[in-house]
């Protein structure tokens, strides 16, 4: 059983990188039981020791998955996540969409043209045409964001 401690700068910071393990207590490594230096709430250094036992003290995958908290599929995505970025793979991406996916050169085309034929429009109306010609929903803000990006490229 992994030994209890309070650190929390330390979990903090692991939260915000998506590497504080959510389930600490069902680790049963004595190593991290026995030294300070193994954190069971560090999932990468949880990862990264059940790799280890596996690759290079010879325990079984179903050993190592069941003696770190994780399932046998979950050790095997980790290591391949090892393998393809290393300690980095271990990390989660940010969920979600990244950029704005919505705003394609299509529809910043569209919302130029519109603006030019009627610059009275209101980013409440471009949300209105928006919708009627692509089916997308947008937030107003969106709408501003892409406009100022779209100004930058020039």
């Amino acid at each position: 059983m992994a030994r209890t401690r309070k650190n929390d700068v330390k979990d903090e910071i692991l939260r915000q990188h998506g590497a504080l393990n959510p389930r600490p207590e069902g680790i049963r490594d004595e190593l991290f039981a026995d030294y300070e230096f193994f954190d069971s709430h560090d999932t990468a250094q949880v990862k990264y020791e059940m790799l280890r036992r596996v690759q290079q003290d010879g325990w079984s995958v179903a050993r190592a998955a069941k003696t770190f908290g994780y399932s046998r599929n979950a050790f095997y995505q980790a290591r391949v996540a090892f393998q393809q970025a290393g300690i980095w793979g271990f990390f989660r991406a940010r969920p979600g969409p990244r950029g704005a996916h919505k705003f394609t050169q299509e529809v910043m085309d569209f919302i130029e043209r519109s603006l030019e034929d009627n610059s009275a429009l209101s980013t409440s109306d471009l949300r209105q045409l928006l919708q009627e010609r692509f089916g997308i929903s947008v937030h107003r803000r969106s709408i501003e964001r892409a406009q100022k990006r779209q100004q930058k490229k020039g």
